[in-house]
């Protein structure tokens, strides 16, 4: 395997600012992540704080142990009892089959970088990821994208769920997802790894219950060596530890929300815009009722409510609520990275674009809790490239960067044009140079008997133009059906490498990978060598 990095070119201007450590952006941030010292400093700013390690390890023990952990990722969890011991951590949603390339992208990031630090530091560093399951909309999860013809097509399981439960509690339709499973790999070419692949899974979606059961038994398929820790911040195992920590971010909620609202307006007035609803009224935490999460908004008079009103409380009920059923309460996106760190060790915190965008915003949140943002280390991105791949770009000497940046349709245009001598636009286009030239008399001299011949002579002008347009498309498909195997390749290439006129990641699933590659390539990409600085890394296959 060869990984060669790349630039992208259209990253945010946030982003980018981050990435090259752009002063105004990175005072929004109590770290600088691209420094080993930064590690360093980290690793000792943890030992001035404690956390429930024991406790944090046997609830971890308990969901890794009902999902198949491997050993290495039991090893893992008895080094995060160690007082030394830190974590990396980053997370997702649960998508079938992991969803989108980029969250395996995550995982391998989390995991590289974790090995990294524990070579550089001489510390325990364990890998963690944080699967969002209090999530409610499975309509973000419930599919993925798959290859058919020259597009991507949405492969969606037929289960609905008309309750917004979240993926934590929402228990998998067997009868609808070996259905989905089936379509799936029906779509796959047949390799020496579909069979046992195909099998393997079906195993692990029958032994799943919900669907973050499904998706933590992928990851631990995929990642049976790496030592990955994951843990559900759905569960009520989680919960009774995040009791303390809801009742503080209750009795700071003003400082948090106020915070994070100043945070909002000023990243606006310096022209980056960040997309994340924070009223200053805004509790960032929902309530729990009959299978829906509510977010609380706290108003005068000390209640804390529902935007419908659909729950009310006073402080002191919702303290009550905190202390003693702390199951009926989930973080937001604001107060979730609050969580995080006062429940792990961080020394880093691995994210994707969007996530670096909204974290932000959060240093008042942290400040108002008397934390320190732990590092915020944008994840690796890739694109995939197989054997094919390589040796048509190769044939039509296309860099590969090209291609991933902006796609291959005027690069097919213009190979296709070049395949007609004389070209047929520019022939069709001198041929009406030259019928309108000759048609001009006519035109005027039936315009002098009268008028409405005047019309018909323009109409008569236009229809030639029309059968003329006709004859060039005629043309056109002719020569396309001439090169029909190369505009394919043309075809191809644009949607592995720049599908839906993006980036692979967003679109992409890992199936197809692991069914024509096996398994292994993904420790490959694990055991790589990567600055964390760059945009983009190429991985030929």
């Amino acid at each position: 395997m060869r990984i060669d990095p790349m630039k992208l070119n259209k990253q945010s201007k946030l982003f980018s600012g981050y990435r090259s450590g752009d002063e105004l952006i990175q005072n929004k941030f109590d770290y600088f992540p691209f420094e080993q010292k930064t590690y360093e400093l980290r690793a000792l700013d943890i030992k001035e704080r404690e956390y429930n390690r024991e406790g944090l390890a046997a609830v971890l023990h308990e969901q890794n142990s009902q999902w198949g952990a491997p050993a290495a990722t039991n090893q893992n969890i008895d080094r995060l009892k160690d007082e030394n011991s830190v974590v990396v951590i980053g997370g997702q949603q649960a998508g079938l089959m992991t969803g989108p390339l980029y969250t395996i992208h995550k995982i391998i990031s989390i995991v590289n970088f974790a090995r990294q630090q524990e070579e550089k530091l001489n510390i325990p560093v364990v890998p963690v990821f944080w699967i969002a399951g209090e999530d409610h909309d499975f309509d973000e999860i419930n599919h993925i994208m798959v290859k058919e013809a020259n597009r991507m097509k949405k492969h969606k399981i037929r289960q609905k769920s008309y309750q917004k439960k979240s993926a934590s509690a929402l228990q998998i339709d067997q009868v609808y997802a070996a259905e989905w499973l089936d379509r799936i790999f029906e779509k796959q070419v047949e390799t020496s790894h579909t069979k046992t692949l195909f099998n393997t899974f079906k195993r692990i979606l029958e032994s799943s219950d919900t669907y973050v059961d499904f998706f933590a038994r992928v990851i631990f398929q995929l990642f049976d060596k790496q030592g990955i820790v994951l843990v559900d911040s759905g569960s009520p195992l989680l919960r009774k530890l995040e009791s303390e920590h809801f009742l503080s971010m209750v009795e700071n909620q003003p400082a948090i929300s106020q915070g994070v609202h100043q945070a909002v307006k000023q990243s606006q007035t310096e022209g980056y815009p960040i997309e994340l609803e924070a009223e200053e009224d805004n509790a960032h935490l929902f309530y729990h009722k009959n299978g829906e999460r509510i977010l609380l908004f706290r108003r005068a008079g000390d209640v804390w409510a529902g935007k419908q009103n659909e729950c009310e409380f006073t402080t002191e009920e919702l303290e009550q609520i905190a202390a003693c059923h702390p199951e009926q309460l989930s973080n937001n996106v604001v107060t979730r990275p609050l969580m995080q760190e006062l429940l792990f060790p961080s020394l880093a915190f691995i994210g994707g674009p969007g996530e670096i965008s909204y974290w932000s915003v959060l240093k008042p949140a942290f400040q108002a809790l008397d934390l320190k943002m732990p590092p915020v280390l944008p994840r690796l991105s890739f694109t995939l490239a197989g054997r094919t791949t390589e040796k048509v770009l190769q044939n039509f000497s296309l860099p590969v960067e090209q291609v991933v940046r902006e796609g291959i349709s005027a690069v097919k245009v213009n190979w296709l044009a070049s395949q007609s001598s004389p070209p047929i636009e520019q022939l069709i286009d001198q041929v009406k140079y030259t019928v309108e030239a000759a048609h001009l008399p006519l035109r005027k001299a039936a315009k002098d008997i009268r008028a409405d011949l005047g019309e018909v002579a323009e109409k008569n002008l236009f229809y030639l133009f029309q059968d003329l347009s006709y004859l060039e498309d005629r043309m056109t498909k002719a020569v396309e059906e001439k090169y029909a195997k190369t505009i394919h390749a043309f075809d191809n290439l644009e949607i592995v490498l720049h599908p839906e006129g993006g980036l692979q990641e967003r679109n992409w699933n890992i199936i197809p990978w692991i069914n024509e590659y096996g398994i292994d390539f993904i420790n490959q990409l694990v055991e790589g060598s990567y600055d964390y600085q760059e945009e983009h890394y190429i991985a030929f296959l």
